[in-house]
């Protein structure tokens, strides 16, 4: 038993909430975070998105204009994701390797900050959860965007809601609003 949970603290997120949105400059200072690794697709926006909401650049804003440091880190390649993240004007790492840690470890030093201050947020266990737990981050799950995704995510979708149902229990989501 010890071992399952143990495999289970790679992919269990500290904290999961509806949507990034949910994360306000209160809550982030609340958790003793000065800054967040963002993942792009299903978590800032749908995956079919050239952009992200008015809501999420309104909420960037806000974050940034309250000393919340912000990257964007995801798998993607360099072409693709360069000119969203200019429009949101925050840094990015791109083809990070999640679950690997490496991209983190990137991203955390471009935000100059240490691990204990910094979280990944994201959509994915086993890409965005595990790649923060093995980087050290205090890691925040996310609710996807929309069921549109590619078809590598869709594929590892079935497992992941099995392990969240062990996580969570099965009787409640475990995902918290701020409503």
């Amino acid at each position: 038993m010890a071992e399952r949970i143990s495999m289970l603290s790679w992919v269990t997120p500290d904290l999961q909430v509806e949507s990034v949105l949910d994360l306000t400059v209160d809550r982030i200072r609340s958790l003793n975070l000065d800054g967040l690794l963002l993942d792009l697709d299903c978590t800032l926006k749908d995956y079919h998105e050239q952009q992200c909401s008015a809501a999420v650049h309104q909420w960037i804003e806000t974050l940034s204009t309250n000393g919340i440091l912000l990257c964007i880190l995801s798998n993607a390649k360099y072409a693709r994701l360069k000119p969203l993240a200019e429009s949101l004007g925050l840094p990015f790492v791109p083809k990070a390797f999640k679950p690997l840690p490496f991209g983190c470890q990137a991203g955390v030093r471009k935000l100059q900050l240490g691990s204990r201050r910094t979280a990944m947020v994201g959509d994915q266990l086993f890409a965005d959860v595990m790649a923060g737990r093995l980087a050290g981050l205090f890691t925040i799950l996310v609710r996807p965007t929309s069921d549109e995704e590619p078809w590598f995510t869709r594929i590892k979708r079935p497992l992941e809601r099995q392990v969240l149902n062990r996580i969570n229990g099965t009787s409640r989501h475990g995902f918290e609003t701020t409503q």
